[in-house]
């Protein structure tokens, strides 16, 4: 009754499953944990069950493949997606109450009568870009969801979510995946043993650098943070962590996986202070060297959380940088 390619969180999605079977599953669920940990893969598969031509997640079905990949349809069946748009990245309300998604918007749709042995799934990606508008005309529906329909929250920042909308969900936490489990994924998108070790110290137990391009960013930024730390001028060590101008995301959202990495390195070094193996073991020579200073941490600690909350604000991201890499010295 599980999708077989889909790996971890065995225990969440046989809860689920048995409280789908016993019609005791909420209306409005939040799913939180790191980001690119598989609570979408999870949730996409309760819906995926259903038009499974063997009702098993079978993963092999034409209507199986439907939920594979990155271009899964904005609407199926029994299955609605909404997703952050444009560069700021926000679920507006348009989508919410106009056509701008299907026609009658979202609660209209909720309120329709899901197909036969199928409910209806909504699942809101980033719950936590919701506008305030978009999340405050959700509320009511969120509160009493039609019958058979059931709202999926997805986040990775639920200290972001409106705190109206928490109340009314039930929170299903995600832990990172085991070392095994994330790297069979890797592995099986092609990634070589010889990257393992470096794979899974960026990958932190989710698949966030899965794709290529994801990786060898994470790689050039904690190599950057590292050069800043020993000394290197800004303008030659930088380029990694200052985000792309014509990125389809916005700078505020490139620069927090940068801020989050100076943070592991910050907590590396405290790590090797007092004898304990670094998380990032294959910078581990430049990690030693750096915590050997005398570098007080806390203060540039401090500064990098100051600097997470404060991205919603659209920071100018290279005064903000240079600010942390004074922060190293």
């Amino acid at each position: 009754m599980f999708d077989p390619s889909l790996r971890g969180h065995q225990a969440l999605r046989e809860k689920l499953l048995e409280r789908l079977r016993a019609e005791r599953l909420p209306g409005t669920l939040l799913f939180t944990g790191p980001e690119a940990v598989g609570k979408r893969r999870v949730a996409l598969e309760l819906a995926q069950r259903e038009l499974c031509f063997r009702k098993t997640a079978c993963g092999a079905c034409e209507a199986c493949r439907l939920f594979r990949g990155e271009d899964l349809p904005v609407e199926l069946p029994n299955l609605l997606r909404i997703a952050p748009e444009g560069r700021a990245g926000l679920i507006k309300i348009g989508v919410v109450r106009d056509s701008d998604l299907v026609e009658g918007g979202v609660i209209r749709w909720a309120s329709l009568s899901p197909p036969p042995g199928c409910h209806r799934w909504i699942l809101v990606e980033d719950a936590h870009r919701l506008n305030g508008a978009a999340a405050n005309m959700l509320l009511k529906t969120l509160e009493e969801p039609p019958p058979g329909t059931h709202f999926l929250l997805i986040t990775h920042r639920p200290e972001a979510v409106l705190q109206t909308i928490r109340s009314r969900a039930q929170r299903l936490a995600f832990a990172p995946l085991a070392d095994e489990e994330a790297w069979a994924v890797a592995e099986a998108a092609g990634w070589a043993a010889d990257q393992r070790e470096a794979w899974l110290a960026l990958a932190e137990g989710t698949l966030r650098v899965l794709d290529e391009a994801a990786f060898a960013r994470a790689r050039a930024q904690v190599e950057a943070w590292l050069a800043l730390g020993a000394g290197v001028s800004f303008e030659a060590a930088a380029e990694p962590l200052i985000p792309e101008k014509d990125a389809t995301t916005g700078q505020s959202e490139q620069l927090r996986p940068a801020l989050e990495l100076l943070l592991r390195i910050l907590a590396d070094l405290g790590r090797l202070r007092s004898g304990r193996d670094p998380a990032l073991a294959p910078w581990r020579e430049g990690l030693t060297k750096l915590a050997r200073g005398g570098l007080d941490l806390r203060p540039p600690m401090e500064a990098v959380s100051r600097a997470l909350q404060s991205l919603a604000r659209n920071p100018a991201p290279e005064p903000l940088l240079r600010e942390m890499a004074m922060a190293l010295t």
